[in-house]
């Protein structure tokens, strides 16, 4: 329980800090913003990918956790596209935001504390994390790009070509650095002393940063800016705090026969809010975050007492 408590606190701590700076300092705030987002995007979130990753156990992740964690994260995507760009008619852009921000979890920074203190075991968030970015991520930014270029298209810019965008949404630093964490870990390789040292003083700095970021982005909200669509924030954070730890749940026991700790494992990953991850990679590619954003701070609020309800019921 502690564990769950511990790691929203710190997110809600460091998402107001960076709520704060807007405040305080309105005419700098813009310029931080700008500066922190390629940062984080091209240097820290990779270097803590990488870290995690190659500090792993590939033969405790690979197993049951990531192939359930993809089967949950493909059917929660599904629905909301179904919902949002069938029954709401929402346009290509805001479809992709949005079922990415109802089924890509925060487990790089709130799973960690959650698995090692309500599961005991790091295996269950670094399976969803390899699962996200190594497949989920990618397939996820290729369609931002396809959305990006059709945008462009449909503007009467030429913009890059189809194919440039596809191979560097593919080749994204995330993704590549998990795949060579991934390595280094099926290799059992290490980092000599000095190359290990600043590389994870360069991951200890992502999650900050990137929860700075989106703490930023909410004195807009507040403004009323990138408005708001309140029916595609709705199915998104339903989808997110309730229907994917139930899909989870149901995935966990009767596909994969899970019970007790590994099962709660699974269903307390899927319970955690959205990762503030997607608000970087939609303004990366220059969509709408006016969803993620409100579905990110929808879900971070929500997914507490969800987990906390998770983790008495089934723990």
């Amino acid at each position: 329980m502690s564990g769950v408590l511990l790691g929203f606190a710190v997110v809600l701590v460091l998402v107001g800090v960076g709520w704060a700076v807007t405040w305080l300092l309105p005419a700098r705030a813009p310029e931080m913003q700008r500066g922190i987002a390629p940062l984080v995007y091209y240097v820290t979130n990779p270097a803590l990918m990488f870290v995690l990753v190659s500090r792993s156990d590939p033969a405790a992740v690979l197993g049951t956790y990531a192939p359930l964690a993809l089967v949950v994260a493909a059917a929660t995507g599904l629905l909301f596209a179904v919902v949002a760009g069938g029954l709401l008619r929402r346009p290509a852009g805001t479809v992709a935001t949005g079922a990415m921000a109802s089924s890509y979890v925060n487990a790089g920074n709130i799973g960690v504390p959650v698995a090692l203190y309500a599961v005991g075991s790091t295996a269950p968030v670094v399976s969803v994390l390899l699962a996200q970015l190594l497949v989920v991520a990618p397939a996820y930014l290729a369609v931002f790009a396809w959305c990006r270029h059709r945008a462009d298209r449909g503007a009467g810019g030429d913009g890059d070509g189809l194919g440039r965008m596809l191979g560097r949404a593919l080749a994204n630093p995330v993704t590549v650095s998990t795949a060579v964490g991934l390595l280094a870990a099926l290799l059992s390789a290490e980092l000599p002393e000095v190359l290990d040292v600043p590389l994870g003083m360069l991951a200890d700095a992502s999650v900050p940063l990137l929860l700075l970021l989106f703490g930023m982005s909410l004195r807009g909200r507040a403004r009323g800016d990138g408005g708001t669509d309140r029916a595609a924030v709705a199915v998104g954070t339903a989808l997110k705090v309730a229907v994917m730890p139930a899909l989870a749940w149901a995935a966990g026991r009767f596909l994969f026969h899970l019970d007790g700790t590994d099962l709660l494992g699974v269903v307390i990953m899927a319970a955690l809010p959205t990762a503030q991850n997607v608000f970087l990679f939609a303004g990366h590619f220059r969509l709408s975050t006016a969803v993620v954003r409100d579905v990110s701070l929808a879900s971070l609020v929500l997914a507490l007492p969800v987990s906390v309800g998770i983790a008495v019921v089934l723990g």
